[in-house]
C-alpha cells in the first residue's frame, strides 16, 4: 500500500502507520460528531421527545468505562508502534556502509569510506544497508528524503545518524527542510540507487585521494595525536597509556561517562571528545596530560576522516557497525 512513491520497506510501514492513525481518527472523529448531529436532531425544538431529569442525568458507567479504555488501548498501542519505527531508524545492522554527510549554507558535502566526494549527490547500493553520518558546519539543517520517508536534524558540532536499506533503484531527490538561509530553497541533491555492479563501477571511476582512513592516519600524525595516543603504529611507548588513552579497541568499547555509568564509544562520542571537552575526559580518567580542544583547528571533513581512522583500529567491530549495533551484540 503505498500512495506516493517509495523505495525503501521503512516507507512502507510508515505510509502504514500513517494510513492506520488517519483511519483510527476518522473514525473517532465520525463518531463524535455524529453523535453530536444524532442529539442535535432528537432533541431539537419541536420534536416532541419529552425530557425528564431522570433522563438527563442517565448514564451508562458500562459504555464510559469501555469507550475510554478502548480508545487509550488503540492509540497507545500507536504510539507504541511509532515508538519501534523511530528507534529501529537510529539502530544501523552490523556491516552497514557508513557516509559522512555535511551540511553548509546552501549544500549538502558527501563522504565516501573510499575516499570519493560528492556535492550535492548522494550514490547507494540496492539492497544494502546504508548509515548517513550527519553534521553541520554552521546553522541547524535537515537532511531529509522524501521517498525513504526518513528525516533528520543536522546539528553543528555534533555527529546525527539515520539508516536506509534502498530498495528500488533510481534518482530520487533529497532536501534540507530546515529554514537555514536565504539560499535554503537551493539546498538539494539527487539520491542515487544503483545495483551492486553499477555502484562497485561508480566507485571505481569515481575519483579518490585515498581512504578517509588514510587521510585520518595523516592527520593522527600531523596533529600530535600520536605523541600521546597509543594507536598501534604511533606511540611514544606502545606500553604507555599514562598519557592519554589507547586508541587500539576504543572504537565500541564501554567508557566510564561524567557520571560514572558507562557510555560505549561510537562516531557521536569521538566527533564531541575531539572537539571540546566531552565525556571522554572524565574526573575518573586521570591521564597525565589534558588534551586540547580542536575546536576551529579541524574541519568536519578532517574530524570525519579521524572518526573513521580509529574506527579501523577496533579490528572486532566490523566497519559500519554504530553504538546501538554493538550494544545489541554484546547484549548490553
Amino acid at each position: 500500500m503505498s500512495w506516493l512513491p517509495e523505495a525503501s520497506g521503512h516507507a512502507t510501514r510508515v505510509d502504514v502507520l500513517l494510513a492506520g492513525l488517519l483511519l483510527i481518527s476518522l473514525a473517532v472523529l465520525g463518531l463524535v460528531f455524529g453523535l453530536m448531529v444524532l442529539n442535535i436532531i432528537r432533541f431539537r425544538v419541536g420534536s416532541g421527545v419529552p425530557v425528564s431529569h431522570e433522563a438527563v442525568v442517565h448514564k451508562s458507567w458500562g459504555f464510559e468505562i469501555g469507550w475510554t479504555v478502548a480508545t487509550l488501548v488503540i492509540f497507545f498501542a500507536l504510539f507504541i508502534w511509532a515508538a519501534r519505527l523511530y528507534v529501529v531508524g537510529f539502530q544501523p545492522p552490523s556491516g552497514a556502509i557508513q557516509i559522512y554527510v555535511t551540511g553548509r549554507q546552501w549544500m549538502w558535502k558527501v563522504q565516501y569510506p573510499g575516499g570519493q566526494r560528492e556535492i550535492n549527490a548522494l550514490h547507494v547500493p540496492l539492497g544494502r544497508p546504508v548509515q548517513l553520518l550527519m553534521t553541520s558546519e554552521d546553522v541547524i539543517h535537515d537532511f531529509s528524503i522524501p521517498v525513504l520517508r526518513i528525516k533528520h536534524d543536522v546539528l553543528p558540532g555534533r555527529y546525527q545518524s539515520l539508516w536506509f536499506i534502498a530498495t528500488r533503484p533510481g534518482s530520487f531527490r533529497f532536501y534540507c527542510t530546515q529554514f537555514c538561509g536565504i539560499g535554503h530553497s537551493r539546498m538539494t541533491g539527487t539520491l542515487v540507487v544503483l545495483d551492486s555492479t553499477e555502484y562497485a563501477d561508480w566507485l571505481d571511476h569515481t575519483p579518490a585521494s585515498g581512504s578517509l582512513a588514510t587521510a585520518g592516519e595523516m592527520l593522527f600524525i600531523h596533529n600530535g595525536c600520536s605523541g600521546c595516543h597509543v594507536s598501534g603504529r604511533y606511540a611514544p611507548d606502545a606500553q604507555d597509556t599514562s598519557r592519554a588513552p589507547s586508541m587500539v579497541g576504543l572504537y565500541g568499547s564501554l567508557v566510564p561517562g561524567p557520571d560514572g555509568r558507562p557510555m560505549r564509544v561510537d562516531g557521536g562520542f569521538l566527533h564531541d571528545a575531539i572537539l571540546h571537552v566531552g565525556p571522554a575526559r572524565t574526573p575518573q580518567a586521570n591521564y597525565t596530560t589534558t588534551m586540547p580542544s580542536f575546536r576551529g583547528v579541524l574541519g568536519e571533513d578532517d574530524l570525519a576522516a579521524l572518526v573513521a581512522y580509529i574506527q579501523t583500529l577496533s579490528p572486532s567491530v566490523p566497519a559500519g557497525m554504530g553504538a546501538a549495533a554493538v550494544t545489541a551484540r554484546d547484549g548490553g
